[in-house]
Order: C-alpha cells, then sequence, then structure tokens
C-alpha cells in the first residue's frame, strides 16, 4: 500500500538521487518479504535481533520500537526501515502527509529525503527534548489541529529540534490527514487492502 495524491496518482520519490545502494534496498526487501513470520515473537527486541540478522547493515542502530527500527546513515539522515503492517502504513503514511501537507505545518513535520517499500529516510535531527518544553508541544498540536492533521501519538518522545532550534516531529507515521491517510484508510476499511 503506497500513499496516493489525492486517489489518482502515486506520490513519486522527492528526488531521483538514491541515498541506499540497490544492494541495502534488496536486504529490505527480503526482510519485508518474510518479516510476517516473525510477527509472533514474544518481544520487539526478538524482532529487531532477527531483522538485522537479514539487513546486515553497516549503520550504527540508533532506536527502535514495536514497529519500526531506526539506522544513522552518518550523513545527516537515517533510515526508518518497517517491523510490522504497522511499521509499513508508519512509513508510508509519514511519506503521504509530508508530500501533501499545506506548507504551513510542513516546516514542523522532520523532512522526508526518500522512500520505498518498508522503508523511509529522513533528515536527522537532535532528540534531546526536555519535559520544560511541553507548552511547546501543545502549541504544536494546535498547529496541526487547526491545519486538519490529526497529530496521534504526539508526544515528547516523538519530536526533536531542527537546525533553527524549532521544534520538529520525528515521528507522524500515526498522523492523519484525512480519508486518503494509509493509517486513516487501513482502519477504516481493513478489508479494502486484502483484495
Amino acid at each position: 500500500m503506497w500513499p496516493i495524491n489525492n486517489g489518482k496518482e502515486r506520490i513519486h520519490q522527492p528526488n531521483k538521487r538514491k541515498l541506499l545502494s540497490q544492494q541495502e534496498i534488496k536486504a529490505i526487501e527480503s526482510w519485508v518479504s518474510q518479516m510476517w513470520t516473525y510477527q509472533f515473537y514474544k518481544t520487539a527486541r526478538q524482532i529487531v535481533s532477527t531483522a538485522s540478522k537479514t539487513l546486515k547493515f553497516k549503520y550504527k542502530m540508533i532506536g527502535y520500537g514495536l514497529n519500526r527500527v531506526v539506522y544513522d546513515l552518518n550523513n545527516g539522515y537515517i533510515l526508518k526501515i518497517a517491523l510490522s503492517e504497522v511499521g509499513l502504513i508508519s512509513n508510508a503514511n509519514e511519506a503521504y502527509i509530508y508530500n501533501n501537507c499545506n506548507k504551513e505545518v510542513k516546516k514542523y513535520l522532520c523532512p522526508v529525503k526518500e522512500y520505498g517499500l518498508g522503508w523511509i529516510i529522513m533528515k536527522k535531527v537532535d532528540t534531546k527534548v526536555s519535559i520544560r518544553e511541553y507548552t511547546k508541544l501543545i502549541k504544536l498540536e494546535l498547529k496541526f489541529l487547526r491545519y486538519g492533521i490529526i497529530p496521534i501519538d504526539l508526544r515528547l518522545d516523538n519530536v526533536g529540534f531542527n537546525e533553527n532550534n524549532e521544534m520538529v516531529v520525528i515521528d507522524y507515521g500515526l498522523f492523519t490527514m484525512d480519508l486518503i491517510s494509509p493509517f486513516l484508510r487501513r482502519l477504516v476499511y481493513p478489508r479494502a487492502n486484502d483484495r
């Protein structure tokens, strides 16, 4: 499932330049094709360990959750790889929202550089956010709502600061902007995607 622009056409890669090699993309495709067999592992750490063995990346893993693992590409960008169906949807959703949202809120989203099935590359930002920044987070939430974006799972762990020291959202995979949004479409029409 890939983001759709106005329901009529696919969104194209933001640029033609690739930050990943063909070998790395093939490794991700291999992982995505078999990740379903590992969904019943007891912990996210077990799934991440299995994914790492399949991917064999030279990059440093800088974090993971239940649905995605994050690598530092050592060039100012990070790579998020899906660990589950929700991870696939989150990556697609981030690409869709970033490429289709109002410019007034786009500046508060971590920029998407490239993406493909099961992966997304985004700008790396400083993720050290203090609890004292909670007021900024509330104001940010109101900005998203004002422009028609429902910021599901917006919390201090999912924001960082860009080079201009402005708060940006680094994980907006569960945000929804409209019924075309991959995340909301999957929730509203769960069987439609299985056909």
